[in-house]
């Protein structure tokens, strides 16, 4: 503000010797004006206004006293244009307001003080409006440490009105507040914590000064709670990173992290002592460049990201020794491997040991077979050959099932050896001193399976013997009988078979009395008679009596350890029988494990005796076979690649699966999502097995 903007320009100058009567009585008829006491109007000797008037009354002046004794001396020359001062303190009491050597109007202390006064409350009630619109809490104190303001964020965040607040000291809002330390100091500081209803501030500090000395100090918070919670975060994370660092670092296994790309990112210590690699030879590669340059033979972590599960394998790394390598996933939140841990612990000598057992084991297989060679040829050949652990299973059941007396249900494809369990249950029961009556009912015509079974009393049907015949059932008492192919029995008959199970007595035919009978009756199918019951092709009731004990042997294809043992089992058997000491070629051994075998051990030993009966030299070979035989197709990989090693048969079936991807669906981003494979690993299999893929597509 400028003094021309205040300047009060009703002047009048009068001589020197006016009188204070006189300048009283000018006055009176213009009170606002402003007379200045000069000989000259270029030398004022002073300013008389009605506040000089009237402290010459007070000190009752004589009239006639000359006014220059009461004038103010008390004035200082202006400009216009000068700006007026931010304090009325230490001001004249009046300004002289001249332009261009002339005296324009005069401008008193009391005015600026007015207009000073006036400005700073608009000012501050600007501010404090300012203040109190910002989200930050901000607070000032005078030099005693009094409150003098704070806005509504600050006594929101304290819980106070802001009434509350004014005029408190500083120590009541802030324990720790270190304001005052600023008014002593008077040097600002910034970055500074407190904590103020329950949240942690950030608070620079600056002194206020006014007149070029200190009146007090004002703070302003920024809220840092989230920041503050943050960085405790990531000092808890820091932490625990040290001490998972720790852990891996620590452990006695070796781990091995590979990214979602199989890319090495970190080895611990007992890695490189167990496999002897240094891991800055392996940080920072990939484990398909790696396996390409002999560090091992194949990755864990390859097959894990392939597969999208755990694996494990034996691995074999470039310094001889050889490791057992456990792979786990890690998934992220969108379900995609980020990580690949996998544990590597030193199985050298374990594997040795396996390999030893091996060998050991395939002696003790042929001990034993050259052991029941010599045993049969001494005329003690067993009736059952065991060797899965299926048929030791089912051989452990027979063995239990012979002890009770209950009803068995026997089942199992055809030539699997249900007659031979069925043997086995009987020998070793308490009726093995009592008949054991075996009784095909499938290869028995039906109008004639009735009388074989029941019996007929004289003159039953035409044919039938005078004094009439017992059945089987009655032939059979006090021991078993075995009713093979059950599931080709009539439904009549069903009837008759149920009231035996239920009542042990039966009637012949023609009779009208019935017949007690002690048996114990042993039932075997190669049908699934649950679906024939469905069918109504068989009695719901029989089933259920026949099925208290059901009995399930496994077909040859499932349990294909015992195949050479039952091979050399009906070899001597049949040498024995013709006279002949031949032998089997490895090779067809080989031959007979692979073939599937439809009609079981049979089948199989039928197989035998007839390269028994007809081969011409000692050895029997891979020509004697049967024709069926020699052109079966092998099993699995063989089949696909003609033999060799599975690591080799193996790579042979994949890299068919990929030409046939590549060329049915045209793109390799198409063939991995057949697959159920990321395209990079199609890419890189093609390049490994030498599969242009831009012949077959453009990408």
């Amino acid at each position: 503000m400028k003094f021309s903007e205040f300047v009060n320009a009703y002047i009048q100058i009068v001589g020197a010797g006016a009188s204070i009567q006189d300048c009283a009585e000018i006055l009176a008829d213009a009170p606002g004006k402003n007379l200045l006491v000069a000989d000259d109007p270029h030398h004022i000797q002073g300013i008389l206004t009605l506040r000089e008037i009237a402290r010459a009354l007070a000190a009752q002046a004589p009239p006639q006293v000359p006014a220059r004794e009461f004038a103010s001396t008390d004035f200082q020359r202006v400009l216009p244009g000068e700006s007026l001062p931010e304090t009325a303190e230490g001001s004249p009491a009046y300004w002289l307001v001249a332009e261009s050597g002339r005296i324009i109007g005069v401008v008193s202390r009391a005015r600026v003080s007015e207009q000073i006064h006036k400005g700073s409350l608009s000012v501050m009630r600007r501010m404090s409006i300012f203040l109190d619109s910002i989200y930050n809490p901000v607070v000032a104190i005078d030099a005693e440490g009094l409150v003098i303001f704070c806005n509504q964020s600050l006594a929101k965040v304290s819980g106070k009105n802001v009434e509350e607040i004014l005029g408190k000291p500083i120590g009541d809002l802030f324990e720790d507040s270190q304001l005052i330390r600023i008014i002593r100091t008077g040097k600002a500081e910034s970055t500074q914590k407190v904590s103020l209803g329950g949240k942690v501030y950030m608070t620079n500090r600056t002194p206020i000064f006014m007149g070029g000395r200190i009146v007090g100090a004002t703070a302003v918070l920024q809220d840092i709670s989230e920041l503050e919670a943050i960085s405790n975060e990531l000092e808890h994370t820091r932490r625990i990173s040290l001490e998972l660092d720790a852990i891996i670092e620590s452990s006695f296994d070796g781990i091995y992290v590979t990214d979602g790309e199989g890319r090495t990112l970190r080895v611990n210590k007992a890695y490189e002592r167990t496999t002897g690699i240094r891991r800055e030879d392996v940080v920072g590669r990939t484990m398909a460049e790696l396996v390409e340059r002999g560090f091992f033979n194949e990755s864990v972590s390859m097959r894990v990201l392939e597969n999208r599960k755990g694996e494990s394998l034996v691995q074999k790394v470039k310094t001889g020794k050889t490791v057992m390598v456990t792979g786990t996933p890690i998934f992220d939140d969108q379900g995609e491997i980020s990580l690949v841990v996998t544990n590597v612990r030193d199985v050298t000598e374990l594997y040795n040991l396996q390999n030893e057992l091996g060998r050991m084991e395939v002696l003790r297989t042929r001990y034993e077979n050259e052991l029941e060679q010599l045993r049969e040829s001494a005329g003690a050949a067993p009736s059952v050959v065991i060797r899965s652990k299926k048929m030791k299973e089912v051989h452990e059941l027979a063995l239990r099932l012979a002890r009770v007396d209950a009803t068995v249900l026997v089942q199992g494809e055809s030539g699997v050896g249900k007659e031979i369990f069925a043997d086995l249950i009987h020998s070793n029961s308490p009726r093995k001193d009592k008949p054991f009556v075996k009784i095909s009912c499938a290869a028995i015509p039906e109008q004639l399976l009735e009388s074989e079974l029941f019996g007929y009393e004289a003159g039953a049907f035409t044919g039938a013997k005078a004094k009439g015949k017992a059945g089987i059932f009655e032939s059979a008492d006090g021991g078993t009988i075995f009713l093979d192919e059950i599931g080709e029995m009539p439904l009549g008959l069903q009837a008759k078979l149920l009231r035996v199970l239920q009542d042990k007595k039966i009637m012949r035919v023609g009779a009208n009395h019935s017949i007690d009978v002690d048996i114990r009756i042993l039932a075997a199918t190669n049908r699934d008679l649950s679906q024939m019951v469905d069918k109504g092709a068989f009695r719901n009731d029989l089933y259920f009596r026949l099925n208290v004990v059901p009995v399930v042997i496994p077909p040859l294809r499932e349990r294909k350890e015992a195949i050479v043992n039952f091979a050399y089992h009906f070899l001597e058997k049949y040498n024995r029988k013709y006279g002949f000491a031949k032998q089997i070629a490895p090779d067809v051994l080989d031959i007979l494990y692979d073939y599937d075998w439809p009609g079981n051990v049979r089948e199989l030993e039928n197989t035998v005796e007839r390269m028994v009966v007809v081969t011409k030299g000692d050895v029997i070979e891979p020509a004697d076979l049967p024709e069926k035989l020699r052109i079966a197709p092998k099993s699995g990989l063989a089949h696909a690649l003609g033999g060799g090693s599975l690591k080799s048969a193996l790579e042979g079936l994949e890299r068919e699966i990929l030409q046939q991807a590549l060329e049915t669906h045209g793109s390799t981003h198409k063939a991995a999502k057949a697959l159920g494979i990321n395209q990079s690993t199609v890419v890189r299999k093609l390049q490994r097995y030498g599969i242009n893929p831009k012949k077959n597509n453009g990408d």
